[in-house]
């Protein structure tokens, strides 16, 4: 009796088990859960009312790329550098640079890749690759590719956020798209054309969601000749953030990276996520 009770058991176990699959997060966290039951993972952000009623009577007085609250490097000891590259979307253009992609993976060079939503309705596929992928970090380039304001400034010719709301839903609906996709909620947020005021940071910051620019302007949209990438490179300090673009293949950018990068190791520098390091 014993023993058929075992044997009963042990076949309901494997019963069970095949109606099971393994999912894996980008945390590499591998949960047993019942297909039936996966459910799409969304973030935890305060709501809408409550950033509207903090910050709707508030007036920015800054203007640009550097406004208060905005990063641009990162602290460390070591000879590091953070390369990041833009994927922006819609008419900024939803291209991928597959030859800067492919020399990134081969080289294994580390890399934090903000993307814009307009670019990963293009090219979904391609963007839960990149996400499954340990060597790049996803971040947040914004819902439209709008400059980051509360009262609808312009940078580049291009109309920014035109309220409290307006910039909170920039910011959030493609930071929950992100979240849902890959299991990971980014924390970290450039907006397009990396223009914003002071009010619209401190909104990301309230979110809990830190502002990253750059110290170097690694190709100026994607307008330098590969020489010009390669000596902006060049000129690296330790912690800087290098901005760069991985959506227009037929820029400068591939080959400046490609030539950089052997040199900038023979340097003694080493490519790092901007996650885990604290951002200045």
């Amino acid at each position: 009796m014993i023993l058929k009770k075992m044997t009963f058991a042990l076949l309901c176990f494997l019963l069970v088990g095949c109606d099971q699959e393994n999912v894996i997060f980008h945390s590499n966290i591998v949960n047993t859960i019942p297909k039936e039951k996966v459910l799409p993972i969304r973030s935890t952000l305060k709501d809408k009312e409550t950033i509207l009623s903090t910050f709707i009577n508030k007036t920015p007085n800054e203007w640009g790329e550097h406004v208060t609250g905005v990063k641009t490097s990162f602290q460390t000891n070591e000879r590091e550098l953070a390369l990041t590259f833009d994927a922006c979307g819609g008419p900024f253009g939803s291209d991928i640079d597959h030859e800067l992609l492919s020399y990134l993976k081969d080289e294994r060079v580390p890399a934090t890749l903000f993307v814009n939503s307009l670019w990963i309705e293009e090219n979904k596929q391609e963007f839960l690759e990149l996400a499954e992928d340990p060597l790049f970090q996803i971040e947040n380039h914004g819902t439209d590719h709008k400059p980051l304001s509360v009262t609808g400034q312009t940078a580049w010719g291009i109309h920014g956020t035109s309220s409290v709301g307006e910039a909170f839903d920039e910011i959030t609906k493609n930071h929950e798209k992100i979240t849902e996709l890959t299991g990971r909620s980014p924390n970290m947020f450039r907006s397009g054309t990396a223009y914003y005021d002071e009010v619209a940071v401190e909104i990301a910051d309230d979110l809990g969601i830190s502002v990253v620019n750059y110290s170097i302007l690694g190709d100026a949209g994607a307008t330098y000749s590969s020489h010009q990438v390669k000596t902006a490179l060049l000129s690296a300090s330790p912690g800087d953030i290098a901005l760069l673009h991985m959506n227009q293949p037929n820029s400068g950018t591939a080959q400046g990276v490609i030539e950089a990068v052997p040199l900038l190791r023979e340097k003694g520098f080493s490519f790092v996520q901007l996650s885990n390091h604290k951002l200045r």
